[in-house]
């Protein structure tokens, strides 16, 4: 019987996984993926904890390492692993999956889903905005904007950067509220009175550069997920132009379509 993995020491994360089931129609690499998933998902294997390598992982259950690599491919496709050359394989986070189907602040998304999140606050500046952003709000010549940019965090990873321009005529002493700390949907509902109805995005991919390289902890390069969104009020008034920079390895998009 081909023995169960044990905590392989103090630098690595402490797990076991089970013999493989050699019975079974589910191919090797899909059941080592599997129980890696379990137990990094339950946080039996914390995020940032080290692994065994594909090698040492073949060694004990039996297999070859080109079976472990497959595994290891399924779970860094989808965020769980992280995988450096010249260094083990990590927990990762595994990517936040955002529901484009309905309008939700990060906030609101992230905690439906049951992940914890906070923010930090980077800064909230009145500034005059760029023709791009007066365009989006339809903003009259020379009216300013606040700046609101905020770090974004889930489960204690850093996940991306928001930039979020409201108008300052509409949003008065906007910058004296708790943006680090609430939802700015809710501040808008609450404190503002406005009504959200939809929203409209551009989502692309880029290659990290400049300031986002050392607030996302990545390498120049790196693929990050570019969102641009536009939210309106009921009477379709454009009320928020923002523009987000996510990890590609922790955030992923969910739409549902439907044949007409």
């Amino acid at each position: 019987m081909t023995p169960s993995l044990r905590d392989p020491g103090p630098a690595l994360a402490p797990f076991a996984l089970s013999p493989l089931d050699r019975s079974s129609f589910v191919p090797y690499y899909r059941q080592i993926a599997d129980q890696v998933r379990r137990l990094i998902q339950s946080r039996k294997i914390p995020v940032g904890r080290a692994l065994w390598s594909e090698g040492e992982v073949a060694k004990r259950l039996g297999v070859s390492k080109m079976t472990v690599r497959q595994a290891f491919a399924v779970l860094r496709a989808e965020g769980l692993l992280v995988v450096e050359k010249g260094r083990l394989p990590r927990a990762g986070l595994g990517r936040v999956v955002k529901n484009f189907q309905e309008l939700r602040g990060f906030t609101e998304e992230m905690e439906r889903r049951g992940v914890t999140v906070f923010s930090r606050l980077l800064g909230v500046s009145l500034i005059l905005p760029d023709p791009e952003t007066s365009r989006a709000l339809k903003l009259q010549p020379g009216e300013p904007v606040y700046r609101i940019r905020r770090l974004r965090f889930a489960d204690n990873q850093v996940v991306g950067i928001e930039t979020a321009s409201l108008s300052a005529h509409l949003f008065p002493g906007l910058d004296q509220q708790d943006l680090e700390h609430k939802s700015l949907y809710h501040i808008l509902e609450t404190v503002y009175g406005v009504s959200l109805a939809y929203s409209e995005e551009v989502l692309q991919a880029v290659p990290a550069d400049g300031e986002e390289v050392r607030l996302l902890k990545v390498k120049r390069g790196f693929p990050l997920f570019s969102m641009r969104r536009k939210v309106y009020t009921l009477e379709n008034q454009p009320i928020e132009w923002t523009h987000s920079l996510f990890r590609g390895d922790r955030y992923s998009a969910s739409v549902v379509s439907h044949r007409k």
